[in-house]
């Protein structure tokens, strides 16, 4: 049938069948019963017959009704005591929280598992599989592109805003500016800088002698003969060649010692110079305070992020390919290393003795939650189905210790008596 869920159906066809095996008995007594009644004085052997079968009839009877007992009134008739699964569905849910809480998730073998917990060993050997790795990274790109997708644009923006606020616009640059001048300068890492600068220069003035002879015909007195200023403008030109040479050759000319000492007094003006200190400040805030630097920031951050989550989903990409084998990585540490696998695994343990402690009666209440939202009939119903097949052996139990009670009664009497 449509929308009939087959374990349901299944179960229910089971209950039936055992709701008619112990009826049958029943009925089955009862014929027994009457017919060694009405036939005992011509054959008194009957009468042991006629009192097991008594006996059996009364069981069943008792136990029809003590299994009845708990999901209805027992023929609509409202005998006290009875439809207890009804009438008390809340103190049932009530009562199975706590059982739940207090032979499980309190119990001595609860705390066992969490203290003989591991996760680590299995889940490297999981993580070293080229395969399981892969799917491991699909999932992140996934969960990283929903995470990016839920995220308000405003809230991010906000974000990085107090961000740069906090770490580049409050703290004052003049010191961490005049650290990294003395760094530079105790690593001769602007020696580079100076090299290229006059390089470039070099081969800039090499190859534009004419500049120098159109400056100097431009500054000369009018009376200056043609060739007097050419004359002059070549021997500029050669010693300015000259000069930039000897800044390339020695490492000690006086141009970079010059830019040495510059260097350093600019960074010891951003130490002590309020001036100094104060000109970096204004320049650091009017930096910030550009509205174009703030969307390009913003633009900067929707294309970043796009960029990579587009290489991450590529299976392909060279960022989707160092995802899948630093997981595999993390795989080999869990399962080789000794004490990432311990710090792991104690990790685990301490999340997993806080979630029963926290988390516990909380889940244990979700039991109590759900079973006082049911209908007490429905209850009824659900149980039945779960439990009713078994509990028709009680039924057919009875019928056989009632038959053998009423047997043994009766065999009693007559030989005492």
């Amino acid at each position: 049938m449509a929308g009939v869920d087959p374990a349901v159906d299944s179960r229910a066809r089971d209950l039936r069948r055992m709701k008619a095996v112990a009826t049958g008995l029943l009925v089955f007594l009862a014929v027994v019963f009457v017919i060694a009644f009405v036939l005992q004085e011509q054959h008194p052997w009957l009468s042991y017959v006629r009192a097991a079968a008594e006996g059996g009839m009364v069981g069943a009877l008792a136990d029809w009704f003590a299994v009845t007992a708990l999901f209805r009134h027992p023929m609509g008739v409202p005998v006290p005591h009875t439809a207890l699964i009804p009438r008390k569905k809340d103190q049932l849910g009530s009562a199975l929280k706590d059982f739940v809480q207090e032979n499980f998730l309190d119990s001595d073998v609860a705390r066992e598992k969490v203290e003989g917990l591991q996760v680590a060993a299995p889940l490297g050997r999981w993580l070293r599989t080229e395969e399981n790795a892969a799917r491991v990274a699909v999932q992140v790109s996934a969960v990283a592109r929903q995470a990016v997708a839920a995220a308000d644009d405003e809230v991010i923006q906000d974000l990085l805003g107090h961000l740069v606020q906090r770490h580049m616009v409050e703290p004052d640059w003049s010191p961490t500016l005049a650290g990294v001048l003395e760094d530079v300068l105790a690593g001769r890492h602007h020696d580079t800088l100076v090299d290229l600068i006059v390089e470039n220069t070099g081969d800039w003035v090499a190859a534009h002698p004419e500049v120098f002879v159109e400056t100097v015909k431009k500054r000369s007195p009018e009376w200056s003969p043609d060739l007097v200023d050419r004359l002059l403008a070549e021997r500029l030109h050669a010693e300015l060649l000259k000069y930039l040479a000897g800044i390339r050759r020695d490492r000690r000319h006086e141009a970079r010692r010059a830019v040495d000492q510059w260097l350093a007094q600019v960074a010891e003006r951003m130490r002590a110079d309020p001036a100094t200190r104060e000109s970096v400040e204004r320049f650091k805030r009017s930096l910030f305070a550009d509205e174009h630097l703030r969307d390009w920031l913003r633009r900067a951050w929707n294309g970043l992020s796009e960029s990579l989550l587009t290489a991450l989903e590529d299976t392909s990409s060279d960022l989707h390919r160092a995802l899948v084998n630093g997981l595999r990585d993390l795989g080999g540490r869990l399962e080789e290393d000794a004490d990432v696998r311990d710090r792991v695994d104690g990790l685990a343990r301490q999340a997993a003795a806080s979630a029963l402690t926290e988390y516990g009666p909380e889940l244990t209440g979700v039991i109590e939650e759900t079973v006082q939202r049911w209908d007490g009939e429905q209850t009824a119903r659900t149980l039945e189905l779960f439990v009713g097949k078994d509990l028709q052996f009680i039924r057919i139990n009875g019928s056989v210790v009632g038959a053998l009670a009423g047997l043994v009664i009766h065999t009693l009497a007559t030989v005492l008596l």
